[in-house]
């Protein structure tokens, strides 16, 4: 298995991300012998279907080359106009072969790790010219599988060639008591024929060669478990920072709340573990405010302000769970709890001014789905 510059094993498949910036780079699984034996097998046919308009095409040029009349003879412009007439000619008759190789190159290329275009991959790396790398990628794995497959090409298109002669020696052999016409367009036959053959047994290179260069280029790209964790911090944050920040969040937002609780109106409580601060104006809001909230410290800190600042406080245990689980801070309180809000807080202005009133907590109206925490 691979292991890092330090040492430590790859064991971890690639993320996404070390994905991502190797294809930026333009490091990405290619595999040559897919796109040779595409070329190949293109060429092959495109020559069987179009081999012989080729051929009639290039005997055209060639006699139109060598027929020359006196006025071409002695006249330089006629001379010269006949042979860009030529070159024209033997171009448009290459080009639809030449189109074809073009996009069956990019297309084949592009069959292994889709088509990719990075500036960086054309970047000069004057790493490469370390005459040690040099010699360190000569004896590396990939180093031995281009060797290898080098020979397995050889060795297979010599096999298959040998084999295409033997079986078709007799028909080589009729040839020479042929007219000149018909042994050129036999042999033309067979030669096609024979590239086609040879063609189609480089699909066994390139069978093997595809996996071989996925997996490879996978494990280039594996990654230790240091690896993957320094990722994690750099996409995720580092996990002690992220707590620091969140704990300084919670204090700030606690101690906007201690700054409002001299505002409200009623402080709703447990009566220990959970303290709900609330201020409703009739005028100016369609429902009562949390202005703070809190549970153990916090709640205990809210029940000081509110005893400094002679607010009053009632002690709901149900209510004020409701209120703590189901409400935000500077939020108007949940729709479901109007009722025994209003109920605390008529019983709470009834107080101020002075009026004997007592208020039933225990029958007030909470929905038995606010009760518990959700």
């Amino acid at each position: 298995m691979a292991e890092s510059e330090d040492g430590q094993e790859k064991s971890e498949e690639p993320s996404e991300k070390k994905l991502r910036e190797a294809r930026e780079k333009g490091d990405i699984a290619r595999s040559k012998e897919l796109t040779t034996f595409l070329m190949v097998i293109s060429a092959a046919l495109f020559l069987y279907f179009f081999g012989s308009q080729m051929i009639a095409s290039f005997e055209t040029i060639m006699v139109g080359g060598l027929s020359l009349d006196r006025d071409h003879a002695y006249d330089a412009k006629k001379m010269l106009d006949n042979m860009l007439a030529l070159v024209v000619t033997s171009i448009m008759m290459l080009l639809p072969f030449l189109l074809l190789m073009l996009f069956v190159a990019i297309v084949g290329s592009s069959l292994l790790g889709g088509f990719n275009f990075s500036t960086e991959a054309l970047a000069p790396k004057f790493n490469k010219l370390n005459p040690l790398s040099g010699l360190k990628r000569m004896v590396s794995m990939q180093a031995l599988m281009e060797l290898l497959k080098a020979l397995g090409k050889f060795g297979l298109v010599l096999a298959v060639a040998i084999a295409f002669l033997w079986y078709s020696l007799g028909e080589v052999m009729s040839i020479g008591s042929q007219s000149l016409h018909a042994a050129l367009a036999h042999a033309a036959k067979i030669i096609v024929e024979a590239f086609i053959l040879v063609s189609l047994a480089l699909i066994i290179i390139a069978v093997i060669d595809v996996p071989f260069q996925v997996i490879q280029h996978t494990n280039k790209l594996k990654m230790t478990k240091q690896e993957v964790k320094e990722e994690y911090k750099q996409q995720e944050g580092n996990p002690e920072v992220k707590a620091r920040i969140r704990q300084i969040q919670r204090e700030m937002s606690q101690r906007r709340m201690m700054q409002r609780v001299p505002d409200a109106d009623v402080v709703i409580t447990n009566p220990t573990h959970y303290s709900v601060a609330l201020k409703y104006a009739p005028d100016s809001m369609d429902a009562p405010i949390v202005l703070a909230l809190g549970v153990d410290f916090m709640a205990a800190q809210i029940r000081t302000a509110a005893l400094e600042n002679q607010i009053p406080i009632v002690q709901a245990p149900q209510l004020a769970r409701a209120l703590y689980y189901n409400s935000e801070p500077e939020q108007p309180i949940p729709h479901a709890l109007f009722k025994a809000v209003a109920a605390v807080l008529a019983y709470v202005f009834g107080l101020k001014e002075n009026k004997k009133q007592k208020l039933d907590v225990s029958n007030l109206d909470i929905p038995s789905s606010l009760k518990t925490a959700p």
